[in-house]
Order: C-alpha cells, then sequence, then structure tokens
C-alpha cells in the first residue's frame, strides 16, 4: 500500500460525503453502490438498457468504482464529488493510497451482495431472482471518477474475470497509456464523449490537466486495436451539444474511434450536477432519438435499438449486438419495441428534482 502526503482528515470528509449519498466505501478510495436497476429488476422484474443492448442481468451487476472521488475532469453533467462541493481542496488527479485488487474485488461483490440480501423473502420479489442476485454475474467498472487513475486496473480486471464475472469499463478517455497497457482487456470498453470539439471540451469537461484533448484523441485513436467489443458513449446535454454542428463533428471523432457502437443516451440532473445545470439541460428521450438521426446520418452507424425508460439509442454497424448477459429471452430483448415512457422508469427521480445516480 503506498501513501502519500492527503491529510487523513480531508479523506475521511471525502468518504463521510459519499456515504451520505448511499455509497458503500471500500478500502481507501473504491465504492459500491447499488443501481436503481436492481431493485426494478428485483422487484419489477425489469431490466435496464444493458440489459435490453446486451443481455446483462441487472441485479447480478455489481456497480462499482476503484476511483470514487478522482477525475482528470470537472464535468458540469457529472454527479462526482467535486472539491468545491465541500468546501476541500485535494489533488484529484493521482490517488493518495493504492488498494489491493484482489481486495477491491472481493470486497465490491460482498458489498453487492449486502445490497441485495434484504430481498430474500420480501414479499413480492421471485425467490429465484433474489437467490441470482446473491451470485453477480457482471460489473460495471464506472459509478463516479475516473478508473483509469487505478494503477492496478488491468490486475482488477482481472480479478473479476477469474470469478467468472463479465466486466464493463467505463472511462472518459484521458489515459491513453494505462488503457494500451493493460494486462487484461475489459469485456466491453466505453469512453465518454460529451464535447464534439476542443473548445467544447473546455467548456463542458473541465479539464485540471493539460493537454487532455491531444490525450483523449489518443484514446479514440487506438480504440480499434481492442479485441473486445468498443463503444461510444455520448451524453447529451440540452443547449450545449445537440445541434447539427455537433453532430457532424461527433461524426468525425466517430471516425477516428471506429466503435463498435454508439450510445446516445440523456445527461441526468442528479446530484452535485443540478448545481451546475437546469433541469432544462436533461433531454427528452424524443430529442435524443432525434440526435441519434442526425448521427446515423453523418456516420454510416445504424440505429438498432433504443431503451425509452434510460433515454438511450444504440447505433450500430452491426445487424444486432453481441449478447453478452442472459437477460434476453423470446419476449423481450434488444429488437423488442418500449411501450413505457421516458418519464416513470430512470429518470423518474431526477424529473422531481429528487434523483439519485444511475449506473
Amino acid at each position: 500500500m503506498v501513501v502519500s502526503t492527503l491529510r487523513i482528515d480531508t479523506l475521511s470528509r471525502i468518504m463521510e460525503e459519499m456515504e451520505k449519498e448511499k455509497y458503500h466505501i471500500i478500502g481507501n478510495h473504491s465504492a459500491y453502490k447499488k443501481c436503481h436497476w436492481t431493485h426494478e429488476a428485483l422487484t419489477e422484474g425489469r431490466y435496464c438498457y444493458k440489459g435490453k443492448f446486451y443481455g446483462i442481468e441487472s441485479h447480478r451487476c455489481v456497480q462499482m468504482t476503484p476511483t470514487a472521488a478522482w477525475c482528470w475532469f470537472r464535468c458540469i453533467h457529472c454527479w462526482r464529488l467535486e472539491p468545491e462541493d465541500i468546501g476541500l481542496e485535494w489533488d484529484e488527479t493521482k490517488l493518495p493510497i493504492t488498494d489491493d485488487p484482489e481486495y477491491i474485488a472481493e470486497k465490491s461483490i460482498e458489498e453487492h451482495k449486502r445490497a441485495v440480501s434484504g430481498y430474500l423473502g420480501r414479499k413480492g420479489v421471485d425467490p429465484n431472482m433474489a437467490k441470482e442476485a446473491m451470485k453477480p454475474a457482471h460489473v460495471a467498472i464506472s459509478l463516479t471518477g475516473e478508473p483509469t487513475l487505478y494503477d492496478r486496473l488491468g490486475e482488477l480486471i482481472h480479478e473479476y474475470h477469474k470469478r467468472g464475472l463479465t466486466t464493463f469499463l467505463v472511462t472518459s478517455g484521458v489515459r491513453p497509456d494505462v488503457l494500451a497497457s493493460l494486462e487484461e482487456e475489459p469485456t466491453q470498453l466505453f469512453v465518454s464523449i460529451q464535447a464534439p470539439n476542443e473548445r467544447k471540451h473546455k467548456l463542458i469537461n473541465r479539464p485540471i490537466v493539460a493537454n487532455s484533448w491531444n490525450l483523449f484523441l489518443k484514446t479514440l485513436e487506438i480504440l480499434p486495436s481492442f479485441s473486445s467489443p468498443t463503444v461510444i458513449r455520448m451524453t447529451m446535454i440540452k443547449g450545449f451539444n445537440m445541434s447539427e454542428e455537433d453532430a457532424k463533428d461527433f461524426a468525425k471523432l466517430i471516425e477516428i474511434a471506429m466503435p463498435t457502437y454508439i450510445e446516445v443516451k440523456a445527461y441526468m440532473h442528479v446530484g452535485p450536477s443540478t448545481l451546475r445545470l437546469s433541469r432544462d439541460a436533461m433531454p427528452r428521450h424524443s430529442e435524443v432519438r432525434e440526435f441519434a438521426k442526425l448521427m446515423e446520418k453523418y456516420t454510416g452507424y445504424k440505429i438498432i435499438s433504443e431503451h425509452v425508460p434510460s433515454r438511450i439509442v444504440l447505433l450500430s454497424k452491426l445487424d444486432k449486438p453481441i449478447q453478452i448477459g442472459n437477460a434476453w429471452s423470446d419476449k423481450w430483448n434488444w429488437a423488442t419495441k418500449d411501450t413505457e415512457d421516458d418519464i416513470h422508469g430512470e429518470y423518474a427521480e431526477a424529473e422531481l428534482g429528487s434523483g439519485n445516480n444511475q449506473c
């Protein structure tokens, strides 16, 4: 374990604030949080967009981060705890302490089991699904912070894989060096994009390190070298990145990255992002779909699926997505037309102004 000069009381205060937001703190810098869709899967039998697009079973999905409060961006739309949110300053560019990947993997799985154990025997919950939830099958390495700031990320991915779990890694793409040198690739790699060009990158992502745009472009350049499926995840913020010119600029980035998929998803007005953006910045699904049609026009990728409750549209050059988990059935899969609206799903609490972050 390596320790820097970060004051212990500052680190403790960061973790205390995160615990108030229902994060389960793991060791010195990691965290788990039960996803909205884990609850929905167990109580209503509804899966998230990762279930619809890729077959991920929401009740068996561990939502975690190895870098709870560290990132090279201070994005205006992010729900991450940032220094100004609690009146403290800390070095967000590197972890002060490095925990062992085996410990993080074990504890995150343990925290998931603890979080879902309350559904065992609960009225209205399918007992078989509750038992399945106690045997997680997938890990979403995302949640908050920038996971590539954890030096032993490849080892962490390996720890999950050797336990039989699949992994989705979500990154902002500022550490191409880390991605290029991973000891083990994730099952699927996601790169988050909000800015179509360098000017908007500075406005939306608010980087705290120099040369971040060029580092991000380098990540896009190496993306085609991955053997795992890759995803460009676009977060759409109304009034910031949804014009036709933005679509044209995004298309240039897609041409560099050549991802397997493009996900076009609405910003969610939750957490500290509500201090920086108004609720009007949160687009409706119909607006996300219209922007996805622009991306279809300028990239050659085709819309192949959507998940209205999550305000997200999936594009690909594949005819259908690659199945990773076992959530699909004859009655519900990537091709099923949604009958739900976009108000009473994932965005319900955000519309009411009391939302918490989702995976």
